[in-house]
């Protein structure tokens, strides 16, 4: 075990908005939905807390403001009160990791894509992502002694995962 350190562990908490074409909006102060709804008539405003898969999509209030912290949805209006699907779910999803990660924004860990070290494993060695099948790196750390047999030393590979783009 280690101690998790970063040097940006200062960030202010955001309430984030995934629009309909998949591009994230923040808000570092609190926002009224109604407002939104102006700038995106066609559009209801749903928080992602509150979507289940197979259950009715509920729009969050409009005299209501955005909750810092949290991750809401603008979506269309014909999904208003509508079950959704899983694949509707999965969908969704990818569109919000997809706009994470390409605002730099971290979700629930506020780490904003920046690299984490623990310490003891400030030696770690990235293997290029094409050597990867799938969607991420892996990130090799040895410990111990290394010999000429190659016995001593422990080698640890460990999957950094991430969401694959459509």
């Amino acid at each position: 075990m280690g101690n998790c350190t970063s040097s940006d562990s200062t960030r202010v908490a955001t309430a984030k908005l995934i629009l309909q074409d998949g591009r994230l909006r923040e808000f570092s102060y609190p926002v009224k939905v109604s407002y939104l709804l102006q700038e995106h008539p066609s559009c209801f405003i749903c928080n992602s807390d509150e979507m289940d898969f197979d259950d009715v999509v509920t729009a969050v209030d409009e005299n209501q403001a955005l909750q810092l912290g949290q991750l809401y949805f603008a979506l269309p209006l014909s999904w208003l009160r509508q079950p959704l699907q899983a694949q509707e779910m999965a969908a969704l999803a990818v569109k919000a990791s997809s706009a994470l990660m390409k605002s730099g924004a971290s979700y629930k860990c506020g780490c904003g894509g920046k690299q984490i070290l623990f310490s003891g494993e400030c030696d770690a060695k990235r293997v290029s992502p094409a050597s990867v099948s799938g969607g991420g790196t892996v990130q090799r750390s040895r410990r111990g002694r290394n010999n000429r047999s190659g016995s001593a030393g422990v080698e640890k590979f460990a999957a950094l995962l991430s969401s694959i783009p459509e």
